[in-house]
C-alpha cells in the first residue's frame, strides 16, 4: 500500500484538488478498460467536490462509462434532507441531466431505502454492487470522509459492521438509536484507489490517532482501511493536520 499526503490552506482547495484528483484518476481508469466504478461519500468537503465537477468537468469525460456507487447511506427517505443520494443529485447530478446530453451524465446506484427493512435493503445493494462491478471484485475508486470519533463511511466505533465481512450491511448505530446503510471495511479494502478528504481542526485528533495510534479498530474505525493491493489519498485541510505529522 503506498500513501500520498496532499494538504491544502483551506476546505474548498481541499475539495477542489481532490476534484482534479478524482477526474484524473477516472479518465485513466477509462483509458486502461473502458469503465469505472466510484463509490461516494457524504459530507460537506465532498458535496464541493461533486459541485467543482458539475461546474468545471461535465464534459471532460465520456460519464457514460461511469458507474456511482454510495459507500453508505441514511436510512431516509432520497427526499430528505439528511439523504446522501440527494446531496449529490442537487450538488452534480441534476445539473449533469440539465445538459441533456447522454455523455454528460454518469450511471447512478443509489442505495435503496427500506425504512422498516434496512437489512434487506442492505442485502439488495449488495446485489446491486456485484452486479455493478460484473467480474472484478474491486471498486476502482472509493471517497471517503473522516467523523470527529474516527469512523468513516459509516463504520461507527464499537458497532457490528466492524467485524463483517459482507461488503454492504444495515449497521445499527446506538448514539443514532438506528441504522446506517453502509460499505464495510473488506470491501473499501479491495478498492484500488482511496480517498480521504478530511476538513475542520475538529478532525485533528481523530486524524491524529488513525496515523500514530494506538490502534484500535474498535475504538477507531478508519484503521481498518487498509486496502490489499490499492493506494490511499489523504487530502486535508491544513488546521485538520496532527501537530505530530505524517504517518
Amino acid at each position: 500500500m503506498a500513501s500520498q499526503l496532499i494538504v491544502k490552506p483551506t476546505s474548498k482547495e481541499v475539495a477542489s484538488s481532490a476534484c482534479d484528483w478524482l477526474i484524473e484518476s477516472i479518465a485513466e481508469v477509462l483509458q486502461e478498460r473502458g469503465r469505472c466504478v466510484v463509490a461516494l461519500s457524504g459530507g460537506t468537503t465532498p458535496r464541493q467536490l461533486y459541485e467543482f465537477i458539475a461546474q468545471r468537468h461535465l464534459d471532460t469525460l465520456d460519464w457514460r462509462n461511469v458507474h456511482l456507487l454510495w459507500g453508505d447511506e441514511r436510512n431516509v427517505h432520497h427526499t430528505e434532507d439528511d439523504s446522501n443520494y440527494q446531496m449529490v443529485r442537487f450538488a452534480w447530478l441534476d445539473r449533469a441531466e440539465a445538459t441533456k446530453d447522454p455523455r454528460a451524465i454518469p450511471n447512478a446506484y443509489p442505495v435503496p431505502i427500506n425504512i422498516s427493512a434496512p437489512v434487506q435493503a442492505a442485502q439488495k445493494y449488495g446485489e446491486t454492487i456485484r452486479q455493478v462491478l460484473g467480474d472484478s471484485s474491486s471498486i476502482d475508486i472509493v471517497l471517503l470522509g473522516l467523523g470527529d470519533d474516527a469512523h468513516t463511511a459509516s463504520l461507527f466505533p464499537d458497532t457490528e459492521a466492524l467485524n463483517s465481512l459482507d461488503g454492504f450491511v444495515a449497521n445499527y448505530v446506538p448514539k443514532f438509536e438506528g441504522y446506517r446503510l453502509t460499505m464495510t471495511a473488506s470491501l473499501i479494502n479491495q478498492a484500488k484507489k482511496i480517498a480521504f478528504l478530511v476538513c475542520g481542526t475538529m478532525k485533528a485528533p481523530a486524524l491524529d490517532v488513525v496515523w500514530h495510534g494506538p490502534r484500535d479498530p474498535m475504538k477507531f474505525p478508519a484503521q481498518l482501511i487498509h486496502p490489499t493491493s490499492g493506494d490511499v489519498w489523504w487530502f486535508v485541510e491544513a488546521c485538520a493536520a496532527p501537530r505530530s505529522g505524517w504517518i
